[in-house]
């Protein structure tokens, strides 16, 4: 991919960015023949980003033309969003509290030149920052008050801006970063680079160390260069041309935002952001599966001054679950008044809603995974030993499950597999696990996970390594598509 750094004016930028093609922002803007141009990479080193200046039109315009730009529209927004800087705030509270303390005084500012900071402290800060709002250079303010040190903004940093002490540190960072991607990619050995996204630190990851393994043998087998990042790789998203996230997702979350960077940078993606803000609310999913008539346990919306209508509808045990729970967790069986109070109010305490389900017992439930539509493993998750979930913790944290049985698709029940398939229908293309239950011929759905687990020696029992060469498959057959669209 070319890169094409682009600024306002070239002649007069302070920094030297040998060897790569610099165009005047006006020109790229105007000019038919920049129109035109396929595999770029923008660089838009404008001095603003503000809505509607020319910064933001080399962004925009870029996205139209199906050129990659950097920052793309997105990052503009977000450097925009007061919200967000408050929450990185609240996220990097301790990383700030320790950096932001060693600089003195009431406010203190650092300079971030495509994700370093000069100086002998680390760049944990600058790359965390980066992370968030990946532009080549940015500025981030700091202040310190009663509650310690807070992020107060993040800007675009003019280059005209740049102290003439650091100009030497950000012609090092920009240069490292232009020819050290054209290096990694001089000579391609694979058509396309995955990004898998995992948590090292994740108890109860959604696969395992092996089946990792194994998709990245699928990815290579399916001309895929597979990389594994973390959360602190979000600056680099725009690098890949897919994104596999095998890290348990929330919307308020670092996940939500990668998978929506990655999206808005013309990525594939899955989960894709759509899915996992479906999935992950199950007071979302309640009302989805009412309205389409899909056959469910009877279901309710709890929200705290609805206990007496709810206590006349439900019988003993009912089951309680906050929106966003998982892997059993957020969730919890009411056998008595009592402990329905109790637990209804524990679970508000996190959230406005709450879901009420009628309990239904069973030795196990049905998980069939669901993959562009098309129906990919069938299993049977029975219940953890004298335990109503298939996940038992007990109060020291040990962790109990019940065996997994695997089976090929065509032996599962039919019903079983065509209300999974329509559940799934109703979230999107991606990858799903439909949770339901078996009684007699009444087929019920519990869930629908937008990241199911997928664990060697599990979820792969009956495909074996096939598993996960059908999962790259759909990857490959989706970056074909996109390639043919233009977007690469």
């Amino acid at each position: 991919m070319n890169i094409l750094a682009v600024l306002e004016n070239p002649e007069e930028c302070p920094l030297s960015l040998a060897g790569v093609d610099t165009v005047a922002a006006r020109t790229y803007l105007a000019d038919e023949a920049f129109g035109n141009l396929k595999n770029v990479r923008i660089v838009n080193i404008c001095r603003s980003y503000r809505y509607q200046s020319i910064g933001y039109y080399v962004s925009l315009l870029a996205e139209a033309r199906g050129h990659r730009s950097f920052p793309n529209i997105l990052t503009i927004q977000d450097l925009k969003s007061l919200g967000l800087i408050r929450l990185t705030s609240e996220e990097l509270s301790e990383l700030i509290q320790k950096q932001c303390g060693l600089m003195g005084g009431a406010k203190a500012s650092v300079n971030i030149y495509f994700g370093r900071t000069p100086g002998s402290e680390p760049d944990t800060l600058a790359q965390a920052l980066y992370g968030r709002f990946p532009a080549p250079f940015l500025v981030a303010e700091f202040s310190c008050g009663r509650a310690g040190w807070q992020l107060q903004n993040v800007s675009p940093l003019a280059v005209k801006d740049i102290p003439p002490a650091e100009r030497e540190f950000a012609e090092k960072a920009a240069s490292e970063w232009f020819h050290g991607r054209r290096r990694a990619r001089r000579k391609p050995v694979y058509r396309f680079d995955m990004a898998i996204l995992i948590n090292p630190q994740e108890a109860t990851p959604p696969s395992n160390k092996k089946a990792l393994a194994r998709f990245a043998k699928a990815a290579r087998n399916n001309e895929i260069s597979p990389e594994f990042i973390t959360r602190d790789d979000a600056g680099r998203i725009w690098e890949f041309d897919a994104l596999f996230i095998r890290e348990t997702t929330a919307v308020d979350h670092h996940t939500y935002r990668m998978a929506r960077k990655a999206e808005s940078e013309g990525l594939v993606v899955i989960d894709d952001p759509v899915s996992i803000l479906r999935c992950t609310n199950k007071v979302f999913l309640a009302e989805l599966l009412g309205r389409h008539k899909i056959p469910a346990p009877k279901t309710r919306i709890a929200h705290g001054r609805n206990l007496d209508e709810l206590l006349a509808e439900f019988d003993f045990p009912v089951v309680l679950k906050q929106p966003d729970s998982s892997f059993s967790q957020g969730v919890l069986r009411a056998d008595t008044k009592d402990e329905f109070t109790a637990g209804l109010k524990k679970l508000l305490e996190k959230s406005e809603l709450v879901i009420v389900q009628e309990y239904t017992p069973s030795d196990f439930d049905w998980r069939i995974g669901i993959l562009d539509g098309q129906p990919l493993y069938a299993c049977k998750y029975y219940m953890a030993k004298k335990h109503w979930q298939i996940i038992h913790r007990d109060g020291r944290g040990h962790l109990d499950e019940g065996r997994v049985e695997t089976l090929p698709v065509e032996f599962a029940p039919p019903k079983v597999v065509r209300t999974a398939q329509k559940a799934a229908s109703l979230i999107g293309e991606g990858l799903y696990g439909v949770d339901l239950k078996e009684h007699g011929n009444k087929v019920t759905v519990i869930e629908i996970n937008d990241n199911p687990s997928l664990d060697a020696g599990f979820e792969d029992g009956a495909l074996k390594d096939e598993l996960y060469e059908r999962i790259m498959r759909i990857f490959l057959r989706r970056l074909e598509a996109a390639k043919q669209g233009g977007r690469r």
